[in-house]
């Protein structure tokens, strides 16, 4: 049913842009027959532009956790004070972000600074797609303005650190392909009466399947003989092999779990990934490249250049 579901939403996606283009099409000539205006036709040429970046952006997101939700952590770093208001301003700067992006959100942790701001906070974002914009934003995030913390006013540099993981669904889906499975019946030996000893009650599965993220080979062997019914012990068999098959994927998950935390780096001068300069007026991406001179704009959660930019380069990454 996910996979249903998905391939409808892609459908329905490209059907939205062509009924777009379409409509885009003839509005020449409705305004040339005076029943449109052109400024209903910028607003359309805007309108379906905005769905041909918003699917080309999404077919940059094809990894399976792309589709999942996200836990964001915030961590403030060096700057003392000005740090801690400096991680505050990012998760005001990612809620806002949230909020015109319709992703639902909740604090899972919360450490407040002690005088202002937060040292630390865990953000669970729920919402198709939420990890795979947000990872964009994984690394540390550089600020130098003039410190209304500084007595002097003097300008100060402070960074916090963002680390965007999947929320990883607890359900995982286990589906077995009849057609790799080998069964074989033998008598069973050991204590059971006459029953176990002279019927074939006892089964052997030999699994014979593939990793459907990477095509490799994957089987097993399993035998059962807990029973005197040979249903019974096909179920067990089945039921072992089920319990293999997921903790083989909850490993590749914290396989992947760990690459992630791999991508963690040290909150400090030279590990940023964007610098944000208020006095300059100037954030820019060091990754991309790309840059704005609209600061407030930025920190009022507009960022989808940045997440653009960094998914047209880096895609799946």
């Amino acid at each position: 049913m996910r996979k249903v579901a998905a391939i409808k939403s892609w459908v329905d996606d490209y059907d939205a842009v062509v009924k777009a283009v379409e409509d885009l099409r003839l509005m020449p000539e409705f305004v040339e027959a005076g029943l449109t205006t052109e400024a209903e036709m910028d607003a359309q040429y805007t309108h379906t532009t905005d769905l041909i970046e918003k699917l080309e952006l999404r077919n940059m997101l094809r990894s399976e956790e792309d589709k999942m939700g996200a836990i964001m952590d915030i961590n403030a770093g060096a700057g003392g004070t000005e740090a801690l208001d400096w991680a505050s301003m990012l998760l005001r700067m990612y809620t806002r972000w949230c909020d015109a992006h319709g992703y639902k959100y909740r604090m899972m942790d919360y450490q407040a600074g002690d005088e202002v701001g937060v040292k630390s906070c865990t953000l669970e974002i729920e919402g198709e797609y939420a990890y795979g914009y947000l990872k964009s934003e994984n690394g540390v995030h550089r600020m130098v303005r003039l410190s209304p913390f500084n007595a002097n006013n003097k300008r100060q540099t402070t960074f916090a650190s963002v680390f965007v993981s999947p929320a990883v669904d607890d359900t995982i889906e286990i589906k077995i392909n009849p057609a790799d499975c080998e069964w074989d019946t033998y008598r069973s030996s050991g204590a059971g009466g006459q029953n176990v000893n002279k019927v074939e009650t006892a089964v052997r599965l030999r699994y014979h399947g593939k990793d459907p993220d990477t095509g490799e080979p994957v089987e097993f062997l399993i035998e059962n003989m807990e029973t005197r019914s040979q249903l019974m012990n096909r179920e067990n068999a089945m039921r072992i092999l089920r319990s293999k098959l997921y903790q083989r994927e909850m490993e590749k998950r914290r396989a992947t779990q760990q690459a992630l935390e791999a991508t963690k780096k040290r909150i400090e001068w030279g590990s940023q990934i964007r610098s944000y300069v208020f006095d300059d007026r100037r954030v820019k991406d060091h990754r991309t490249g790309y840059q704005t001179s609209n600061v407030e704009a930025v920190m009022d959660g507009d960022i989808d250049p940045f997440i653009k930019e960094y998914l047209m380069q880096f895609g799946g990454q």
